[in-house]
């Protein structure tokens, strides 16, 4: 549970130029985070920000987005199989007590739907709440807060549930008075889904994948006639439920089933 005593884990996730290391200097109140657009720079593993604010402790992870196919699909995949390193590496640290889904103002495309569903469905579980950060809002007309007015009956429509949203800037510039506004309200929402009490943080389970991990190691280990299937089973998942392109899936898959074959190998 999140206490005070411990960090709070927070994992951002989402669209690719959407500010999220911004966002994370935005909540911490200074630059502790290298917001750079020079692509060569970037990494595909996770970054770790432990940040206060409000006499609470937060370690803030932002991940590389899942966007293909700007990252090529050998990219992609390792970016995925680093989010799932992510989330099994905090099960071990008193679980995971938020998803941010950070996107731009704009539309909520098909890429920003597959990043939902694999780290809130396929990663975990369900089980953790989401809140979406909605970025570049500097110029909206009126509050801010409108285009979530505008917008989340789309949300509805395509099965993007989120516990809460925020719509901010992360960009000081010429709107200064927006920009403390934009803190306060992720301050806000980031609080009010981690408060005390609020929810249990999530350590792991049966979740989708970790569930198929498990069978096709059982099956690995002495019940093959069941791995076509079980490959199969993976690979329509993916495909339907986060409309993943079926080349993508199966490689997906392939490298689940890789990762868990040297698993194996190490423990014997």
């Amino acid at each position: 549970m999140a206490t005070s005593n411990k960090h709070t884990n927070i994992v951002l996730f989402g669209q690719a130029g959407a500010g999220k290391s911004s966002l994370v200097n935005l909540m911490a109140g200074t630059k502790v985070a290298n917001t750079s657009n020079d692509m060569k720079s970037c990494t595909l593993h996770w970054e770790e920000y432990p940040i206060k604010f409000h006499g609470e402790s937060y370690n803030v992870f932002d991940t590389v987005g899942l966007e293909e196919p700007q990252l090529g699909i050998p990219q992609y995949l390792d970016a995925v199989e680093n989010a799932y390193t992510l989330i099994q590496k905090l099960e071990k640290q008193g679980g995971i007590d938020l998803l941010v889904f950070c996107m731009r103002a704009g539309r909520l495309t098909t890429t920003l739907q597959t990043n939902y569903r694999l780290f809130h469905e396929f990663l975990c579980e369900k089980k953790v709440p989401v809140v979406v950060v909605i970025t570049y809002l500097e110029t909206e007309p009126e509050k801010m807060d409108d285009w979530w007015m505008r917008n989340k009956g789309i949300f509805h429509e395509r099965e993007v549930y989120v516990a809460g949203h925020a719509c901010i800037t992360a960009i000081k510039g010429n709107y200064p008075q927006r920009y403390e506004e934009s803190r306060t309200a992720i301050r806000e929402v980031v609080k009010e889904f981690t408060a005390v009490g609020k929810k249990e943080a999530w350590k792991g389970g049966d979740s989708t994948l970790v569930s198929l991990l498990r069978q096709l190691k059982g099956l690995l280990m002495g019940k093959g006639k069941e791995k076509p299937r079980l490959r199969k089973d993976m690979v329509s998942r993916l495909t339907k439920r986060c409309h993943l392109s079926p080349e993508v899936a199966k490689q997906l898959a392939d490298r689940i089933k890789s990762d868990v074959v040297e698993g194996i190998s190490r423990a014997r």
